[in-house]
């Protein structure tokens, strides 16, 4: 046993939370890593083990508040800064970012804010002595940021100009200003239950949605709300829920479902009696897609291979289900970092991946087998305009429109050509935490 009187000093509550958090999103904007690869597996921040559930919590909202709020955070304190923020000194920034998003927009008392802000920089030596400029900084946005907020609230600052621009030319500038105002946000927590959704929301203190899953606002660990350990549901966006449910009855028909980690649909296809297949490419993401049907206990076959490369059965399968790797800009209400990692040079190179899925899932599937193809990508070449290049290739292929009562009722997600097209302002609610989806796009075709 280690002599107690070589135990670390007590730290001031919150500043480890702060500290990770500061870390996270530097590793966001100057090291361009994914919130993902930060927060869970083997490159996940070491200082996670030590935090408490409810630090956790705290950590987590923090650097989402910071990323979700990023292009207005950058107005106030440019407005309050002479010089700008530091680009030399990143924990200054950093700082400066968490300090202003508690006092804009957490429960959190502003000196509390302040006081912990300055100790971030104080314990950094490049950042040390900006100390001072923190602490004024953040007293004067204690003061003035509100007004500086307001300033520019129908400016959509808060996605990237590229987003913005895209998003306006395809789904109209009202629309994308009401999208830009849902992910300002911070999203419920949407799950898939097994059976009885009703029950489900009582107990987790929740509401039914019209398309079934079940909508809460509980925080804390997901693992021990109760159902988890039982496997009575798993987490799923109520839009990523959706595209599962195009195939109709699937009771004991060969379902092949294409990068298929982490498993929500995979679990929603075992769940309706189908043959599943579940491939993807990642060792990592398929175990944990095995640990999740476990916990469900729900059945499937599980391949670790290039889909683009697999050889499939000879005979085929009764329908195919791609969820395809896109550039994800439908998840940036629960991927914040994902606005700013991404850039409009990638939607090109992920439409190829994507028309090379298409065109081998085609020669997987049986004749008179249905394909549902989906992303999770507000970005046409993505989605309307993949399955028109697809069809005008594949004369084998027929569109099968969605039909509205297909999806609860819902003609405001279903497009003029049959598809589904979910966006972020859909499912409003006068609480917007109750509110919205993610952009998904689903096309249901049948090969000849």
């Amino acid at each position: 046993m280690p002599s107690q009187r070589f135990a670390p000093p007590s730290e001031v509550p919150g500043l480890a939370a702060r500290r990770i958090a500061a870390d996270i999103v530097d590793g966001v904007l100057h090291k361009h890593r994914t919130l993902d690869d930060q927060l869970d597996g083997s490159g996940a921040h070491p200082g996670l083990k030590t935090l408490a559930d409810r630090d956790r919590a705290l950590m987590r909202r923090l650097v989402a508040t910071v990323l979700r709020r990023l292009g207005t955070l950058g107005h106030v304190l440019s407005r309050l800064l002479d010089k700008g923020i530091p680009s030399e000194a990143p924990r200054a920034q950093s700082a400066l970012l968490i300090g202003a998003a508690q006092i804009l927009w957490m429960d959190v008392p502003d000196h509390a804010a302040v006081d912990l802000s300055v100790r971030l920089v104080q314990s950094d030596r490049r950042a040390a002595r900006y100390a001072g400029l923190v602490n004024a900084v953040l007293r004067r946005c204690a003061r003035e940021g509100k007004a500086l907020v307001d300033e520019v609230a129908t400016q959509s600052l808060d996605l990237p100009p590229w987003l913005l621009a895209r998003w306006s030319a395809h789904y109209g500038e009202a629309t994308a200003r009401d999208m830009a105002l849902a992910l300002g946000h911070e999203p419920s927590l949407d799950l898939t239950v097994k059976s009885d959704a009703a029950q489900w929301a009582s107990r987790l203190h929740g509401e039914v949605l019209p398309t079934g899953s079940v909508r809460t606002v509980l925080h804390g660990a997901v693992t021990m709300l109760p159902g988890f350990t039982e496997g009575q549901w798993w987490v799923q966006d109520a839009a990523a829920a959706l595209p599962a449910r195009l195939f109709g009855d699937i009771k004991g028909k060969s379902i092949a479902d294409l990068c298929a980690a982490p498993g929500g649909k995979t679990a929603q296809l075992a769940q309706a009696g189908a043959h599943v297949t579940a491939i993807d490419r990642s060792p990592a993401r398929v175990a944990r897609l095995r640990e999740n049907l476990t916990r469900l206990s729900l059945q499937a076959e599980t391949v670790v291979a290039d889909a683009v490369e697999w050889a499939g059965p000879a005979e085929g399968f009764d329908g195919i289900l791609i969820d395809a790797p896109c550039t994800s800009t439908g998840t940036i209400r629960r991927h914040p970092d994902v606005a700013w990692l991404r850039q409009e040079s990638d939607v090109a190179a992920l439409t190829a991946l994507q028309q090379r899925l298409l065109k081998k899932s085609v020669s997987l599937l049986k004749p008179g087998g249905t394909l549902v193809y989906c992303t999770c990508s507000l970005e046409p070449e993505e989605g309307e305009q993949a399955i028109a290049a697809l069809l005008a290739t594949e004369g084998g292929l027929r569109r099968v429109p969605i039909e509205a009562s297909e999806v609860s009722g819902l003609s405001e997600i279903i497009t003029t050509e049959g598809d589904l097209r979910t966006l972020p302002s859909h499912l409003p609610n006068a609480d917007p935490k109750l509110g919205g989806l993610d952009g998904f796009y689903a096309a249901r075709l049948v090969k000849s």
